[in-house]
């Protein structure tokens, strides 16, 4: 019988090519990637939902910290919990009805506060210094008179205090221009529209008390990050394993079988 040649392409992986691309095991992880990144990543959006309050500052009076126009998120928090160099969110009928107002906590309850030792502010007998007031401009552009700080209220400033109307022009209210801890709703953490990030801490104050803990903002973050990238590595896989396959499939080398 004459000789007869005839080639093979080998198999790959060493079965009949009907298994899913990547192997059981990689559809496994990558379907738990998947589903571990879902999680993170809607439970990251459902923190920031209960934990921050969206907010759209129409004045220019907290430049240029925050400018007109600018979108914050400010977390949820209780007046009793808010600091010196705290911006906070809070609604005072004497100041404006029905409308939220965005100002900087600059003494509380019991401090003594007053307005210009060689151009800065002056809390309980100590000067503060303010880096977040637009660059060349004093503390306050005309001298108010030393004000005790009822127990329980918070006397604010603007961080522009040219053409701010904070708390040095409800001066002659009852309340001497104090406003109730209790009017607080949020504590702004950052400025996200346009994004300017995190808000700086203020540390001209850290002299006179505790300062604020940053909010879980960076926290939410990371999750919603994390749990972006595993979503999409997750779902990436299946494809990239198939055109590997079927690449690999295509450069296989024939087998030479043996004479008969």
């Amino acid at each position: 019988m004459g000789g007869e040649s005839m080639t093979r392409t080998a198999p790959q992986g060493g079965g009949t090519g009907t298994a899913p691309a990547g192997g059981r095991l990689g559809q496994r992880l990558s379907g738990l990637a998947v589903a571990l990144g879902l999680v993170l990543f809607l439970g990251g959006f459902a923190w920031g939902a209960l934990v921050y309050r969206p907010y759209t500052v129409p004045t220019s009076s907290m430049t240029p910290t925050i400018d007109a126009g600018d979108r914050v998120l400010a977390q949820r928090v209780d007046g009793d919990e808010v600091r010196r160099g705290d911006v906070v969110v809070f609604e005072d009928k004497t100041w404006v009805t029905d409308a939220k107002v965005v100002k900087r906590v600059v003494a509380v309850g019991g401090d003594t506060v007053s307005c210009c030792t060689d151009g800065k502010l002056t809390v309980n007998g100590k000067q503060i210094d303010e880096p977040y007031l637009p660059e060349g401009s004093l503390a306050e552009i005309k001298n108010f008179g030393t004000v005790t700080v009822p127990e329980g209220r918070l006397f604010l400033l603007g961080d522009e205090r040219q053409g701010s109307l904070d708390s040095t022009a409800h001066l002659t209210d009852a309340a001497k221009g104090t406003v109730a801890r209790t009017a607080v709703s949020a504590r702004v953490d950052a400025v996200v529209w346009p994004w300017k990030g995190t808000l700086k801490r203020p540390s001209g104050f850290e002299t006179l008390g505790a300062l604020s803990q940053p909010g879980p903002l960076r926290t939410i973050e990371l999750l919603v990050a994390a749990g972006a990238v595993l979503v999409l590595g997750g779902g990436a896989y299946g494809p990239i394993a198939g055109r590997l396959h079927r690449s690999r499939a295509r450069t296989a080398r024939p087998e030479a079988a043996g004479a008969r």
